[in-house]
């Protein structure tokens, strides 16, 4: 890739000859040429500003000089590559020395994308996309203002010739030129390019791929001013060390950037990673689908909105064998608004958990607990049961929402809320053809402990019965 950088100040990119950008501009992975905006001035003094039209402070730089460097620059021929003398193009080994290459294949000119692009405060910020797509272009050129900018018509003029022209910002604030913001460009550009990595595995896990912030890194040594090493990276085991990197990266990003969540594919974070978000406030619907959630504990006043939300899900969790009049005569009786007025009413032995989403219940959670009857008869006497747990009687989630990780992130809440009210356990009931019930209870650190009988509108239903231990030091 040929970048041309046009400046008044040419010694501010001596820092393009160090390092990887040094080594891949030797190598012939780019061709960076620098351009002195004055040597195409005509004027003794050399004059490349003038004060605006309309007044107001400072100088703006004119469109003429502009225009005739950006001429000359836009009417080269650009090599078909930037390879070594010998036809082949070098590429950067992992220590950092060139490797001989292959001939690269031949570009068809027509078919060559140049780019104008230049920083501005009042540009599109500069993002990770735009510098992906970036890096298919065969020649950027970077005009590099100075004062109060380049006068606009430069930009509009090169448009009208079918140029393609990017005005970009690089941060919500201004500096004193465009230098910088070229540095910028050009550094993020170029390492996308193939050869410009010793590693190109580097590029797959940082910052901004896959919409998240690159997690936190540790090296040696392994504790530094008391502050130790994370035990999990010393572990050994990979698949541990992905979910910690995985969680902390979701961490990050929502404290500190949580507008790039309409970037993430939500397959891409699994299960855990999802309910992660939710239990953060964040639950991902389609792609580029986020909606604020708000788990907390049901108000009062909210017997109608629960019971319109429990006639919903209820069926969703029913073997299909089970009549549908067996269905409604169990949601009229068991999940009525009345019935859910009753538990609301007593909070210290029913606890009603909520996801809430835009003004709207999309789950619940609701735990037994407290008094002696909380955990069935039947249960209670099961090997592995004992005393002093509380009965999580439900946990649904709205059809649109499933797989969102909001039932994860309720399930964790309600093992918590049990837990600092003295529960030792968490006991439930799921219908034993439920396999993908099982399996997600079972991956939040339920294990089966026997079967029970269940009535749902006079249909007798087999369950499995699950218990999770809420106090593992005891186990």
């Amino acid at each position: 890739m040929r970048f041309d950088l046009v400046t008044i100040f040419p010694e501010y990119f001596e820092p393009l000859n160090l390092s990887l950008m040094g080594k891949a501009s030797d190598a012939g992975v780019v061709d960076i040429a620098i351009h002195h905006l004055r040597d195409v001035t005509t004027d003794r003094h050399r004059t490349v500003d003038d004060t605006p039209f309309g007044g107001g402070a400072g100088m703006v730089m004119r469109p003429d000089i502009w225009g005739r460097c950006l001429d000359n620059l836009l009417d080269d021929e650009i090599p078909t590559d930037t390879s070594d003398k010998d036809g082949t193009v070098g590429h950067l080994s992992d220590d950092g020395t060139e490797d001989q290459g292959q001939k690269p294949p031949q570009v068809d000119p027509s078919t060559q994308r140049r780019v104008l692009a230049i920083p501005s405060a009042a540009g599109v910020p500069l993002t990770q996309a735009i510098v992906e797509d970036l890096a298919s272009a065969s020649h950027i050129i970077v005009a590099c203002g100075r004062y109060e900018g380049i006068d606009q018509r430069v930009a509009d003029h090169y448009r009208q010739r079918d140029v393609e022209v990017l005005e970009f910002s690089i941060g919500d604030y201004v500096l004193n030129g465009g230098e910088v913001a070229a540095l910028v460009l050009v550094e993020a550009v170029a390492r996308l390019l193939d050869g410009f990595m010793g590693n190109p595995h580097s590029l797959e896990e940082e910052s901004y791929e896959g919409g998240l912030l690159e997690y936190p890194v540790y090296t040696k040594p392994r504790e530094w001013n008391s502050l130790p090493v994370p035990d999990v990276l010393l572990s050994g085991n990979h698949e541990r060390i992905r979910q910690w990197r995985l969680m902390r990266a979701i961490e990050r990003t929502v404290e500190r950037r949580p507008d790039l969540l309409t970037k993430i594919d939500p397959a891409s974070l699994g299960s855990a990673g999802r309910e992660r978000l939710a239990s953060l406030g964040y639950a991902l619907g389609a792609p580029g689908q986020v909606s604020r959630l708000t788990l907390r504990e049901a108000h009062i006043d909210e017997g109608d909105a629960l019971a319109d939300l429990a006639a919903r899900t209820f069926p969703l969790a029913c073997p299909e064998s089970l009549p549908r009049e067996a269905i409604d005569a169990f949601i009229a009786e068991e999940l009525s608004p009345q019935a859910f007025a009753s538990m609301l009413a007593s909070p210290h032995s029913h606890r009603i958990l909520v996801a809430q989403i835009d003004g709207q219940l999309v789950g619940y959670t609701l735990t037994l607990l407290g008094e002696p009857e909380s955990v069935p008869a039947g249960i209670a006497k099961m090997r592995g049961v004992g005393t002093g747990g509380a009965y999580l009687s439900k946990c649904y989630v709205d059809a649109q929402w499933q797989g969102s990780g909001i039932a994860g992130a309720l399930i964790e809440r309600a093992a918590e809320d049990a837990a600092s009210l003295g529960a030792r356990f968490l006991v439930l009931g799921t219908n034993e053809a439920n396999a993908r019930a099982q399996k997600f209870y079972k991956r939040h650190g339920f294990r089966k402990v026997g079967r029970r009988t269940f009535d749902v509108g006079g249909v007798v239903n087999r369950d499995v019965v699950l218990v999770r231990n809420l106090t593992p030091d005891e186990e």
